[in-house]
């Protein structure tokens, strides 16, 4: 332990698998703890964009990204470490379940030290609770299970039933009973967005109230210490490099997808970012680049079919030669048309949208996920990594200029295409992993044509 060695209570919230409800707990353990004065740092683990606006809310703070592959561990050090100086309890939601994918959220927990609050769904489950919490526990060594959470429990008793099928010295955390209304609402790309949930805050709010009356409130882990980074995470990129560039980016119901960590890169390489719509704006703002993340434009195509001003304001930025980033949503808005199914339609009737048509190129809403995968992309520019999640698919006689490749041996291999100054593609980069390579990608003087 150095002289700058932080400590602060912190745990992961993880699970056996997705959809057992870590989001939900890791909300209500956010709000309850800030509605008593505690300052509450959440973190994701792995890509997600929904989660974040979800525990952004119910924490009061920004919600980060704590990636191995994406960041880094000097990254993902600098962010736990800064937090700790300033907070009193650290939060990190895992994803899928602990030990799926690689890195794992397990991986995760045992570089920095984080105990796992376990959250089981114990819907369907009695003695058998016991045994799944037993086998997190013992699994994997370097791993500590601090506390186990029974969700959605049918009742009190219920819940001390399984409850007394842990092992000795796995206590039980809280027992949350089911309710419908404490059950956010999923979507075909997952959970629907924090945006499109207005009474948020009150949902949260229950939810806090739940884990208070399940016996939550009694539970604060013990504080885990945090070294300071060895070194800059951005050291070989001046804070200057996007000095004067004003970049505009797309924020609205349709494009969404935007890691904080994304923003807070381009603000720290000196850029002005103007957010606008382009579902509700006449034009683009005044700007010199333009970024255009992922959302769900294909359920507001119909919109953005008809703000025909935009469409040629955005041809307009790409014919004078201005630097363009488009991910995933914002690769399709780019492209000719775009196909989805009529909503409703038992026959499963199509409809093609007309789009902003930079880049030649269709793309077709598909019922099952086309692409998943961690990526790490090599550009003119530098390797750039994020991640595939889509569920289109897309012709396009454009050339590629670099693939995608798969960490963990995925069969996903994202094309990049670049038309003139427009860079496209389905990977969600993540900015961090190289500040150098995001300067040189929305400079106006360093566009490729």
């Amino acid at each position: 332990m150095t002289s700058d060695t932080v400590q602060c209570p912190a745990l992961m919230v993880s699970a056996p698998a997705s959809g057992q409800g870590k989001s939900s707990v890791t909300a209500a353990m956010a709000r309850f703890h800030a509605r008593r004065g505690r300052r509450v740092r959440v973190f994701k683990s792995g890509p997600d964009f929904i989660d974040p606006m979800i525990l952004a809310c119910a924490s009061g703070s920004p919600v980060h990204q704590l990636d191995l592959f994406m960041g880094g561990e000097a990254q993902c050090r600098a962010l736990l470490h800064d937090a700790a100086s300033c907070a009193d309890l650290i939060l990190v939601e895992g994803a899928m379940g602990l030990f799926d994918g690689a890195p794992s959220s397990a991986d995760l927990a045992a570089v920095f030290g984080l105990p796992v609050l376990a959250v089981i769904d114990a819907g369907a489950m009695a003695q058998t609770f016991g045994a799944i919490a037993h086998g997190l526990a013992s699994y994997r060594s370097g791993v500590s299970i601090a506390g186990v959470v029974a969700n959605r429990v049918g009742s009190l008793a219920h819940g001390r039933m399984v409850g007394d099928s842990l092992p000795s010295g796995l206590p039980m955390a809280a027992a949350l009973t089911l309710d419908a209304n404490l059950t956010l609402p999923e979507r075909h790309l997952g959970l629907v967005q924090a945006r499109e949930l207005p009474p948020l805050d009150a949902h949260i709010d229950r939810l806090a109230d739940a884990w208070e009356r399940g016996g939550g409130a009694d539970f604060l882990p013990a504080p885990v210490a945090f070294d300071p980074p060895m070194r800059s995470v951005s050291t070989a990129t001046p804070a200057s490099a996007l000095r004067g560039v004003r970049i505009a980016v797309a924020n609205d119901e349709a494009f969404s997808f935007v890691y904080a960590e994304n923003l807070e890169t381009l603000r720290d390489l000196g850029a002005e970012l103007l957010l606008f719509s382009p579902l509700a704006d006449a034009t683009l703002p005044v700007c010199d680049a333009l970024w255009l993340p992922g959302g769900y434009p294909e359920l507001h195509a119909a919109r953005l079919q008809t703000n025909w001003t935009m469409a040629a304001s955005v041809r307009t930025h790409h014919a004078q030669g201005k630097p363009i980033l488009a991910e995933c949503g914002g690769l399709l808005y780019l492209l000719d048309g775009l196909t989805v199914a009529v909503t409703g339609d038992p026959a499963g009737k199509l409809r093609r949208y007309e789009l902003a048509g930079v880049l030649t190129g269709e793309a077709r809403m598909e019922k099952q996920l086309t692409a998943i995968g961690l990526q790490a992309v090599t550009l003119p520019e530098g390797e750039l990594r994020g991640h595939s999640f889509h569920h289109s698919s897309l012709a396009t006689p454009l050339p590629t200029i670099a693939r995608g490749r798969c960490p963990n041996g995925g069969r996903t291999a994202e094309a990049v295409y670049r038309q003139g100054s427009t860079t496209a593609s389905y990977v969600h980069l993540y900015f961090a992993s190289n500040p150098g390579a995001v300067a040189r990608l929305f400079h106006p003087n360093s566009a490729t044509s």
